[in-house]
């Protein structure tokens, strides 16, 4: 059967990147995409919603629900547009098709979250690669709601490898660390996806010509030429490939766990969040002391074999783009 999948994301490129794998993986009829649940962070809750949508339409699989994120009051940090494009979709969105739903007569991500778990208990893998906030609001408003996922995983985190938003935090964690900070109460046996593993999966422009060669006029290989080629130029100005060209796929590594779990190695571990730091709010610790621990709550990413996961992710996007019928250029 295929796996019941709700994601939480903030699109983003490598969030995009990342649903685009979904859809392929829903054609192969491998997950079952219940709802994209978007939020604030990346850019806006409202273009992190837009762009949720035409993705989907883009990729011709337009039939999952969408819920909206709401303004978070009580972020730590500004949007990351810089990296991604003002709408979080290398400025390329108004080069595409609107998606097909309203910001406003869609419901609220926290209430869909809500909505597709109890509808589904203990069926549905939670996938959170954003900010905590909805999860965090689903569980404010339902105590113990979370626990009705088969199973809740996590990008975000930094652990032995440096933040990419400050020194010591991973930006998902430090947009709104009170969020990550509940989400890590509410179970014992969370998934976490750090940049430990993350940094080692830079997105090159080989694999982009493998995924889109074939298919030159396709509008979803244009599109993902494009936004490939604002992503590899941002990525390079901010220093996060060692200079190598290609950008980081942070977010694909979520997707992949689900259906190509042998690539990782993980430790149990007792994972918690600064939230009162000057310098140091939204860092994740994990602790390695030899000592009696009885409050695990996490299974922690420690190694990826980041070659053969690059080559799932080239093989999975071309098998959506060679399926996708809109050969008009945008």
């Amino acid at each position: 059967m295929p796996k019941k999948v709700l994601i939480d994301t903030d699109p983003g490129g490598d969030d995009i990147y990342s649903l685009f794998w979904l859809q392929s993986l829903m054609r192969q009829e491998v997950v079952e995409l219940l709802a994209i649940a978007t939020t604030e962070g990346n850019v806006s809750a409202r273009n992190t919603f837009n762009a949720a949508c035409q993705v989907l339409r883009l990729g011709e699989i337009d039939t999952v629900a969408v819920g909206r994120g709401v303004d978070v009051p009580d972020k730590y940090l500004t949007n990351a547009s810089h990296i991604h494009g003002d709408d979080g979709m290398g400025n390329l969105s108004q080069t595409l098709p609107p998606g097909r739903r309203r910001f406003h007569e869609s419901l609220v991500s926290d209430d869909l979250i809500i909505r597709v778990l109890k509808a589904h208990p203990y069926e549905v893998t939670l996938v959170a690669i954003a900010p905590l906030s909805n999860l965090a609001a689903a569980e404010e408003k339902e105590p113990g709601i979370l626990r009705l996922a088969k199973e809740v995983v996590i990008m975000g985190g930094a652990f032995n490898s440096p933040g990419n938003i400050t020194p010591v935090a991973e930006f998902n964690m430090a947009f709104n660390p009170k969020a990550a900070q509940r989400v890590f109460a509410s179970r014992e046996d969370l998934v976490i996806l750090p940049l430990d593993v993350t940094r080692q999966l830079v997105f090159t422009p080989e694999m982009l010509r493998q995924v889109t060669g074939l298919e030159p006029k396709n509008q979803l290989a244009q599109f993902m030429a494009d936004l490939a080629k604002f992503l590899m130029t941002t990525t390079l100005q901010y220093r996060e490939t060692g200079g190598q060209l290609g950008f980081l796929v942070h977010d694909a590594v979520a997707v992949a766990y689900l259906v190509y779990p042998e690539l990782f190695k993980f430790a149990r571990a007792l994972v918690s969040i600064e939230t009162e730091g000057r310098l140091t709010n939204g860092q994740t610790l994990c602790d390695r002391r030899h000592g009696v621990k009885t409050g695990v709550n996490a299974w922690v990413a420690e190694e990826v074999d980041a070659q053969n996961l690059l080559a799932c992710l080239v093989e999975d996007l071309h098998y959506l783009v060679e399926r996708t019928t809109s050969y008009t250029s945008y």
